[in-house]
């Protein structure tokens, strides 16, 4: 990441159309789900692997706090838009092309704020694809959390392993 937030039209705040289209995907689907499926029921999508099932998550991932008592929707929401912020901040201080900065950020600021959205609205994460092998079913999910989980990875698998390139402009840097 270079300090390109002095020069407009530069920087990578552009990449935040696909948090836009994340958001758009996320609410959409939900929308279809809520108006189309039976709560905590399994519609077989893919026999043996995949169903749609409607369920609701008051917590974070894997349904952690989920029955804490209330706090924790806004904590999480807090928490949400807080990174949602950093992030777009560190977007504004990315090159426009460092599409492997841009785009992990993207997609988790997409991500975290469609599950804000859920949590204003409906007071809990909507939540509607659930795979499963046998009687091993992982937990429910929605596009919201695909978008954080694939942005995370980025972020690690990009941040980890920097292309030669990257190692060479970032230790470029060091010297200066």
């Amino acid at each position: 990441m270079t300090d390109t937030a002095s020069k407009p039209g530069k920087n990578a705040l552009v990449w935040l159309i696909v948090s836009v289209v994340v958001i758009a995907l996320d609410q959409l689907s939900k929308a279809w789900v809520l108006a189309s499926l039976p709560e905590y029921t399994p519609v077989p999508v893919i026999d043996g692997f995949w169903n749609w099932y409607r369920s609701y998550n008051t917590g974070a991932a894997f349904s952690f706090l989920s029955d804490a008592g209330g706090w924790q929707k806004y904590f999480f929401m807090v928490l949400a838009v807080a990174i949602s912020g950093l992030l777009a901040r560190w977007l504004a201080r990315t090159e426009r092309g460092d599409w492997k900065s841009a785009l992990p950020f993207a997609l988790v600021i997409g991500g975290a704020i469609g599950n804000v959205i859920d949590r204003m609205l409906h007071g809990h994460v909507v939540d509607f694809i659930q795979w499963y092998v046998g009687d091993y079913h992982w937990p429910s999910f929605n596009i919201a959390d695909s978008a954080i989980v694939a942005g995370a990875i980025g972020i690690a698998i990009y941040g980890l392993f920097p292309s030669r390139a990257d190692a060479k402009r970032r230790a470029g840097e060091g010297k200066a």
